[in-house]
């Protein structure tokens, strides 16, 4: 179990289901310990530390480090990695033969029966049977047939209903000349599926068997002796054939090599709208079907040909292109020997150079209506040669890539395959699963598809998960998958994952983008702009945009704007376990630069105010950060980002970053001001947690007076005062008079709304003459505001007009609208008291306007009320009176 997981923490759980296929014995975790002490004592005796061989303990996991290229199945996937890069059929003979050597019987022989090996073992298994046909391959690019009958062979007796394994053997003895055993294995194969699984056989095998007729009467009806007089005579049987260096059309074939249609297949219904508006509209298109890895591409595309199949009257030619893939990719000219067999060219007629091979494959397709799929391609350069010529062929392509380059060379159509609806995902689920375990947990089923990003491939191994395990149900596993530190894990089923599937993404893009991939894995949300990225990579923005274009290119990341990208949680989680032991820089570069962001986005959002905090010591800069044009701009950047900022928050805190912790908490002010009552004590109550763990009494002021402000406005009170108290002490402590002057407005507000008329006065003045010797002018106007509002309630209404009054001539133009309305409110409010009503009404209707024209609804209200109910107000002028609207207190003056 060790060995299959080398350098990689296995836990005490993994290693105990792998021993234990039934239930453990009581004593478990003993047992297992006594076993790694055996293994460490086998390793001490033939002294494995010299080779780099340790068994290291890590918390309730082991790990066997150890260099890989000492592991005889590590040797075996390089091997096959190092043929798929080869072009040259000799040498990959040669590799392959060296790789398959290392075998030495079954994968993981002689161990018990578990599922947690049982499934490395079977991958192990499946590439050895890729390396056999693979082989076999190279042999008859050689034109060595016999051999690659014969390494075919033995690999058929063994694994009998292994359909393309067959096929492929068939094709092989017919080209060796030995038609009569390889119709002997076809009908050999037929009787097994029907004894055994009661099915008949796939088109693969099928295919090969009419191509063995074909060729058979072909060699019949036509002697080699009189080859010369078969090429005439096929010529006048079939008029429309055009001559290729002395050869003639074969006769017309039908190819049917479409693999069987996908079970549970689930909506897709603009996309499948979208291939038929495309194909109708122009009959002989290339369409691209693109997407990320697991999301379906390949379903939907032989989904749709199954369903148009009857369109396409000369049928259809299929193949995996392997582009990304543990297999090597496809070569292009096996793809078109396949075709032309396929198309009724025999065996010796094959063309032999790749030009030969695809002209006589362009000549073959034109003039017919012809379906072809070209799946899993890697990009546009493999696809160029397997096009068809036809005018009424339809060429329908899957890949990651987004292939710009087959859009813009041959006007291919892209058809984007994204991630699954809500809806369709549970749908998937219930597929899969059966309807009653989706109907008996619905709440725990959209949950489930949620935490599967929509990935038709997450999903599907989620459910496989669940139909193995039943006892588990959905709720639990849910609540399993919700743990980031396992949900890849939990995503894997035998060879099948998500992360295995993302892997074969990142190993074929260019380093710049790798790079940077492997740089996003402390990112804290969904969303990602160029200069974030540039920051958790420490490169230059322009070097961040290339990359990230790549990226998008092949669809980890999504574009959803200008310089704008979305990283999805599977994909973010994947980039993060690529290094999960990677070291805080990273963190560090991230929270830095949205403390930079913070600090630009509250000066955008309230213009002329003083920043609570700076930087911390020894922060980096960022080579670059967000520019917003105004207030509405970076409020809606604090919406869209709250959640990735209050991860950021909690990423702080665990890496025990609490200086970082509560500027992230505290810059977030403006929205906080903006939306009061919107759950934000927690995070203030972290934010003050971190000050206090930080030992800056200037930070705890601050988050004290906010948290007071935003509980007073909660209805608690109670909570309120002793947070709003402490702040004003601990400015002081820190030497703040700016915060000083915050906390005891916030302090003289919550005073005002519990009907103390005595102590807000005092408060307020206090933060009025701080404020004004230390030249704070948002916080000098906010002031004025609140004495405003206070005089108001005590009957004081001329002072109030007095100090309405000031603060607008200081609000004007610097600060921001909504605070402009509250004090146009107020002046209107204190004038009608003091009878000046035209100069009353000025305000208020000027007060209108500017809400209106700032979108400041609630200001809009205050306003018109106060001017609406002016005349009861002057009627009963000796009766205290209290004003509409609270004014804003904020963090920042």
């Amino acid at each position: 179990m060790l060995l299959a997981h080398p350098n990689t923490p296995v836990g005490v759980e993994r290693l105990t289901e792998a021993l234990w296929d039934e239930e453990p014995p009581r004593h478990a975790r003993t047992v297992l310990q006594g076993h790694v002490s055996r293994l460490r004592a086998v390793f001490a005796q033939y002294d494995a530390a010299a080779h780099g061989v340790e068994l290291l303990t890590q918390g309730a996991a082991y790990r066997l480090r150890l260099p890989e290229t000492l592991v005889d199945a590590h040797r075996f996937e390089e091997s096959l990695r190092l043929v798929r890069r080869s072009t040259d059929p000799g040498e990959a003979v040669a590799v392959l033969r060296e790789a398959l050597g290392l075998w030495q019987g079954p994968a993981f022989a002689g161990t018990v029966h578990s599922a947690p090996l049982e499934a490395p073992a079977q991958a192990l298994e499946e590439l050895r049977l890729t390396a056999v046909e693979a082989l076999a391959r190279a042999y008859g690019q050689l034109g060595d047939h016999g051999a690659a009958a014969s390494v075919l062979r033995a690999e058929a007796a063994a694994h009998p209903l292994r359909e393309p394994l067959v096929a492929q053997l068939m094709l092989s003895l017919a080209r060796a000349g030995r038609q009569a055993d390889a119709l002997d294995w076809f009908h050999r194969t037929r009787k097994l599926l029907a004894d055994e699984i009661g099915v008949d056989p796939a088109p693969v095998l099928t295919d090969a068997y009419h191509t063995l007729l074909h060729t058979d009467a072909h060699a019949r009806a036509h002697p080699d002796t009189d080859a010369e007089a078969h090429a005439h005579a096929e010529a006048h049987a079939h008029p429309h054939a055009a001559a290729d260096n002395g050869t003639a059309r074969p006769p017309a074939v039908r190819p049917q090599l479409l693999p069987r249609r996908p079970r549970g297949f689930i909506a897709r219904q603009d996309e499948l709208a979208a291939l038929d508006r495309i194909t109708t509209a122009a009959p002989g298109s290339i369409v691209t079907l693109t997407g990320s890895a697991g999301v379906g591409k390949t379903a939907l595309a032989v989904h749709w040909s199954h369903r148009r199949r009857a369109d396409f009257p000369a049928g259809t030619l299929f193949a995996d292109l392997c582009g990304f893939s543990p297999t090597p990719a496809r070569d292009t000219r096996a793809v078109l020997r396949e075709f032309l067999l396929a198309l009724g060219v025999p065996v010796e007629r094959m063309p032999g150079s790749p030009a030969a091979l695809g002209a006589r494959y362009r000549e073959l397709t034109a003039g017919r209506r012809l379906l072809v799929v070209l799946d899993n391609a890697v990009d546009s350069e493999q696809v160029r040669p397997l096009l068809p010529g036809g005018e009424e062929c339809v060429t329908l392509v899957t890949s990651r890539d987004r292939l710009d380059g087959l859009v813009a060379t041959d006007a291919a159509r892209p058809v984007k395959v994204g991630a699954l609806p809500a809806a369709d995902s549970t749908a998937l689920l219930a597929a899969v699963l059966g309807p009653e375990p989706v109907a008996a947990e619905p709440e725990a089923a959209a949950r489930l598809a949620g935490l599967c990003d929509g990935l038709p491939l997450a999903l599907r191994v989620a459910a496989a998960r669940l139909a193995t395990r039943p006892h588990r149900g959905l709720a639990s596993f849910a609540g399993e998958l919700a743990d980031e530190q396992h949900r890849l894990d939990l995503l894997q089923a035998e060879d099948t994952g998500v992360a295995a599937a993302l892997g074969l993404s990142l190993r074929h893009l260019p380093e710049p983008a790798r790079g940077l991939f492997h740089h996003l894995g402390p990112h804290t949300g969904a969303t990602l702009d160029t200069c974030t990225a540039a920051a958790l990579a420490d490169c230059p923005p322009l070097q961040a945009a290339r990359a990230l274009d790549q990226l998008a290119a092949a669809q980890l990341v999504v574009e959803t704007g200008p310089r704008s990208y979305v990283l999805h949680d599977l994909v973010r989680l994947f980039a993060r376990s690529l290094a999960p032991d990677h070291e805080p820089a990273g963190l560090l570069r991230l929270l830095d630069h949205w403390v930079q962001t913070l600090l630009a986005a509250c000066a955008a959002a309230e213009p002329g105010g003083e920043p609570c905090c700076a930087l911390p010591p020894g922060a980096r800069r960022s080579a670059e950060i967000r520019r917003f044009t105004d207030r509405t701009a970076a409020l809606a950047w604090y919406s869209a980002e709250r959640g990735t900022l209050r991860a950021a928050v909690e990423a702080a805190v665990a890496a025990g970053l609490h200086d970082r912790a509560w500027r992230l908490v505290l810059l977030q002010w403006p929205l906080v001001v903006w939306q009061v009552r919107d759950g934000w004590v927690p995070l203030l109550e972290q934010g003050l947690a971190s000050a206090e763990l930080d030992g800056d009494p200037a930070a705890q002021s601050r988050a004290s007076a906010l948290l007071g402000w935003v509980l007073s406005e909660e209805g608690r009170p109670e909570e309120a005062l002793a947070r709003l108290e402490r702040a004003p002490e601990l400015a002081v402590r820190a030497g703040d008079f700016a915060g000083e002057a915050v906390a005891r407005i916030n302090l003289a507000v919550a005073l005002m709304r519990y009907g103390d008329r005595e102590r807000p006065g005092g408060l307020l003045a206090d933060a009025l003459a701080l404020a004004e010797r230390e030249g704070l002018t948002e916080t000098v106007t906010l002031a004025h505001q609140h004495l405003a509002q206070h005089l108001l309630s005590v009957g004081a209404a001329a002072e109030a007009a007095e100090h309405a009054a000031r603060g607008l001539a200081l609000a004007a133009p610097l600060l921001a609208a909504p605070r402009r309305v509250v004090l146009r409110t107020l002046h209107g409010e204190a004038l009608a008291a003091v009878g000046r009503t035209g100069e009353a009404v000025r305000q208020l209707h000027e007060a209108i306007r500017e809400a209106r024209a700032s979108a400041y609804e609630e200001g809009e209200v205050a306003a018109r009320s106060a001017l609406d109910g002016l005349s009861d107000r002057w009627r009963d002028r000796g009766q205290a009176r209290g004003v509409v609207t609270q004014g804003r207190s904020a963090l920042g003056g």
